[in-house]
């Protein structure tokens, strides 16, 4: 059998169609969704009932009637209106994915599904940035991406996504996960129990594979050459210290961190020292020194410009995408978002709508972090668990400094860690949490 059984008969096929989506979306993104998008209709068809009576589905609900309220005021309605597809299905993805991952089981077998397509994705992002690999512009429909030489930006890997950031944001969500497998195959928690899928592969094939896949996405996030993923990655990191106990790794990446932050930032003559061991592709790429960019494109000037809209219509907003044509039309340069989740929405759909947004998402999150803390999920399944927590965490973090709901396939991944998170959360007292009986 190619995936795993559903223990629940009538979820068996829209679970086959889940795995088989998110397997192969990362390089085959329009048959991904595809594969999830049928998925998703034979659920709701089956459990229609189900999700509509849970009060975290009826409260999207409300949140998708404030967005659209909002695309009715907006100074460009149309635009507006299609910003909400970045918004609105992924709320009928949550729905339908809660429903279908219920059991650790399911999150250990999901995070091979999606660690094992990032190995190629970072292929193919070291060949485009080192080989200058490209990929033909005739596949364009059929794969979903064309790989550009030299990266997007020049000189930044992106691989098979459309900027580096983008591809920077993906690889922080599976070194996270791929990092639980890891220490699972490792042996470093109780019980490793490997999937059911994978019990007849020896375990040195299991640790070379998720061995591999952390090497890879590090080295990507590197590459990247994303400020903000590299925080990512070193949060990630701390966290997994903090949840083994592991105070020696706290205390060398503190170090490493007080390091480039101290070449980077350091007075004189603390600072030149510094730069003699850490290397100048470190603290040269925070302190911008490769780059001279105009004031209209800072960050800094983006989030005042963004807090500046929400002052002119708190309650509204300006619609969703009308963040770039008012921008453009006052600094003269074209800005595809604000570089803040958080000070976009409240610009393009006001407070009230972005703080029920996310009241709801955090209320999810929240739950799962109340039933980890609550010690009834042991061994192996708490560190799958756990690896959840921090990938969303990481999402989420990323999005203060970035914007990445405007990639499909990034945007996806969000929604399944958080389905998944609630619906292990909500199922743990749906019977045993070992392989889902």
């Amino acid at each position: 059998m190619l995936f795993q059984p559903h223990r629940d008969r009538d979820l068996h096929k829209p679970w086959n169609w889940t795995q088989l989506g998110v397997l192969i979306l990362p390089l085959l993104p329009t048959f991904g969704a595809i594969a999830i998008g049928l998925a998703l209709v034979l659920t709701w068809k089956r459990r229609y009932s189900q999700i509509l009576n849970r009060p975290i589905i009826r409260a999207l609900l409300g949140v998708a009637g404030l967005f659209l309220l909002t695309a009715c005021f907006a100074e460009n309605r149309a635009d507006a209106f299609l910003g909400l597809g970045n918004f609105i299905p992924y709320f009928g993805l949550f729905a339908g994915l809660a429903v279908l991952i219920r059991t650790p089981a399911q999150l250990q077998w999901l995070s091979w599904l999606l660690t094992i397509p990032a190995i190629p994705v970072v292929i193919l992002g070291l060949g485009q940035q080192f080989f200058n690999w490209s990929g033909i512009e005739a596949l364009r429909g059929i794969l979903g991406w064309v790989l550009e030489a030299g990266g997007s930006p020049p000189d930044r890997m992106s691989s098979v996504f459309m900027y580096a950031n983008i591809l920077a944001a993906y690889l922080v969500i599976i070194f996270a996960l791929a990092s639980a497998l890891l220490i699972q195959e490792l042996g470093w928690v109780e019980n490793p129990e490997p999937p059911e899928m994978l019990a007849k592969v020896p375990q040195t094939v299991r640790l070379a594979a998720a061995g591999t896949a952390v090497l890879a996405t590090g080295v990507g996030l590197l590459v990247t050459n994303s400020r903000n993923a590299w925080l990512m990655a070193v949060c990630v990191s701390l966290a997994y210290a903090v949840y083994l106990g592991w105070n020696w790794l706290l205390g060398i990446v503190g170090v490493v961190v007080a390091a480039v932050g101290g070449a980077a930032f350091a007075p004189s003559p603390v600072r030149e020292g510094l730069r003699v061991v850490v290397p100048a592709y470190f603290w040269q790429r925070l302190t911008d020194q490769n780059f001279d960019r105009p004031v209209e494109t800072l960050r800094i000037t983006q989030w005042k410009f963004a807090a500046d809209l929400t002052r002119e219509r708190p309650m509204t907003g300006w619609g969703l995408r009308n963040f770039t044509p008012l921008y453009e039309a006052e600094m003269g340069v074209w800005m595809g978002h604000p570089h803040n989740l958080l000070l976009m929405m409240s610009a393009e759909v006001g407070i009230p709508a972005t703080l029920a947004f996310f009241a709801g998402v955090g209320w999810v999150f929240a739950v799962g972090v109340r039933r980890l803390s609550e010690g009834k999920i042991d061994g192996w399944e708490r560190l799958i668990f756990f690896s959840y927590l921090a990938a969303f965490g990481a999402c989420i973090l990323f999005n203060l400094a970035d914007v990445t709901i405007f990639d499909l396939r990034v945007n996806a991944l969000g929604w399944l860690l958080l389905a998944a998170i609630y619906g292990v959360a909500e199922g743990n007292g749906e019977g045993s949490m070992i392989h889902g009986e």
